[in-house]
Parts: structure tokens; sequence; C-alpha cells
């Protein structure tokens, strides 16, 4: 491995006592959720689903692993070298074979999917970098920027070169925000912001220009809503929902995963109740047909709980 800055990692998540990871697909509007792997061992979180659609790709122990669903359910690590240990947030351009990652020094790194060599994208090391969206042409990678040690600063929404280079401020409101992705189209960002908020921490569901302008709410609830994402056809979204009251997006609570159509925010076509939170979906989790979505829940057992 190439040496990391001189700076402290951000810490890797793991299994708490009695506690078990769970990764589940479900449909997009009907039927039962599936279990398809589960680890008392392993903490895996933020499914991204495979370019062939064969495969969930989710990072664990600072790693990224892929889990093959079919013929058989197999989890195989994706060798990265010159990689330090990431976080749960990545994204795929799948076009050019690329995986994006956000690793625990703060930086943005890539790689092939398949694995090989990983190349350094972004370059302040004053800045935390939390990766959550690469623009349809690749060519533009939406990220959260958080000064390095102060995580009490809202996080701004924050655009770099895929191959490296400035990294520019578009407007987007002026509180914390997070989860930045963009539209099938390129022509929006999807996100989660406290603009709207009428109690600290309450996040709700928008979208800003690409270019840059004022959030355009989606939903307005009483929950703290997260991490929107577009199904490819961008017909369809799943976000999270964490408590009322809730401050940040941490692990362990009961959530919602809350199905929508885009052309209507406010009803719910489906609504998938869990224990999980951080981990759960921080990341694009749709299958590349669209018709289903991964989540990851981490059930704690009532005997050793």
């Amino acid at each position: 491995m190439t040496a990391v800055d001189e700076v402290q990692l951000l810490p890797t998540r793991k299994l708490g006592s009695g506690q078990r990871t769970e990764v589940w697909i479900a449909d997009a509007l009907d039927g039962a959720p599936r279990l398809v792997y589960a680890s008392e061992e392993l903490l895996l979180e933020a499914p991204n689903w495979a370019p062939d659609g064969d495969a969930l790709l989710l990072n664990g122990h600072g790693l990224l692993w892929r889990l093959t669903l079919e013929p058989e359910t197999t989890l195989d690590q994706v060798i990265i070298d010159d990689l330090p240990p990431i976080n749960n947030d990545h994204v795929l351009d799948p076009p050019r074979g690329l995986i994006y990652l956000s690793a625990n020094d703060g930086h943005l790194y890539v790689a092939p999917i398949e694995g090989g060599t990983a190349t350094r994208v972004s370059h302040d090391s004053t800045r935390y970098h939390f990766l959550h969206g690469v623009s349809p042409d690749g060519g533009t990678l939406a990220f959260v920027d958080l000064p390095r040690g102060d995580f009490s600063a809202s996080g701004r929404l924050a655009l770099i070169p895929s191959a490296g280079g400035e990294t520019t401020y578009p407007e987007a409101g002026s509180r914390h925000l997070d989860g930045p992705e963009y539209s099938a189209d390129g022509a929006w960002i999807y996100l989660n912001t406290e603009e709207f908020g009428v109690r600290p921490g309450h996040a709700q569901v928008a979208r800003v220009p690409a270019a840059g302008g004022t959030p355009e709410r989606l939903v307005e609830s009483d929950t703290v809503d997260w991490f929107p994402h577009l199904a490819p056809e961008g017909d369809l979204a799943a976000y999270i929902s964490f408590p009322t009251g809730t401050l940040g997006h941490p692990a362990d609570l009961e959530v919602e995963i809350r199905v929508v159509s885009t052309t209507d925010w406010t009803t719910p076509l489906r609504v998938i109740p869990l224990f999980g939170g951080q981990g759960t979906i921080n990341v694009n989790s749709w299958s590349p047909d669209g018709r289903r979505f991964a989540y990851v829940a981490y059930p704690i057992t009532t005997a050793n709980a």
C-alpha cells in the first residue's frame, strides 16, 4: 500500500454483542423481502448492486466484498491495492467499470470494480470527503465536505472531477446536508438536508439543480429522512426514515425504508421496517433493472442484548 496521510483514520464499525449482519433483497413494490446472507462475525454495510446483476458490493472491516447471489451465495473479498481502509460511502460507474470509494483517511479513491489498484482522486487533507454520487457521464463526483476533525460542522455539497482536480461548492442551502446523488439525466442532485427542519437534525429529502440552486423539498414529514436513492429509470426512489428527533444517521434504531414514485414523494408505495440505520442504505442499492433493491439490517438477539 502507499503511505496513508499522517492523520488519524476514522474508526471501522464492528458488530455489537449478540448482533448480526443481515443482507436482504426486496422487490420494489410487493412481496416479502428475502434474506440472502447473515453473519455474526462481519459487519457489512451499504450494498451497491454489481453491474452484472448477480452480486452485491459491500464494505466490511475496512475492505470491499462481493456477495455473489447466483448461482449460489458466496462472499469474497475484492482485492484492491493501494487503498486505505474504506467506509460505507462508495458508488459505481458501470459504463467505465469503475468504483469510487471513500476511505477512512478522509480521501476519495477510484479502482476497477473487479479489483486492481486504487488511485487517489481528492487532494485536500484538511477536509473529509464522503462520497455519494457520480455524474452519468462519469466526469464528476458529488460528495459531502467537512473540515477534518470537526463533525459538528455542517456538511457542504461539493463536486470534484473524477480524474482529480479542483473542488467546487455549488449552492445548496446553508444548513447541513448529506447523500448527494445524481439523477439519471444528470440534471438534478438528490440529497437530504436540514434546510427545512423545524428542530435540530430534522433532515428532509430534497433536490437541487446539478449546477447548484435553492433546495426543493420533495416530502414533508415529522421523521428524519436520509439518503434518497433513485432507481435506474428514475421512476422510483427509496430512502430511509429515522425516528422523530434523531440527530444524524446513527446505528441501531428502529427505522423504515420507504419506496415512492418520483412523481409523488408524499405517498409511500412500500414501507419496510427494520432494525438498522447507519449502513442500511447509505448508497444506491437498486438492481440494474430497477425491480429490486438491497439493504442491511443489524438485529440484536434478545438472549444477548
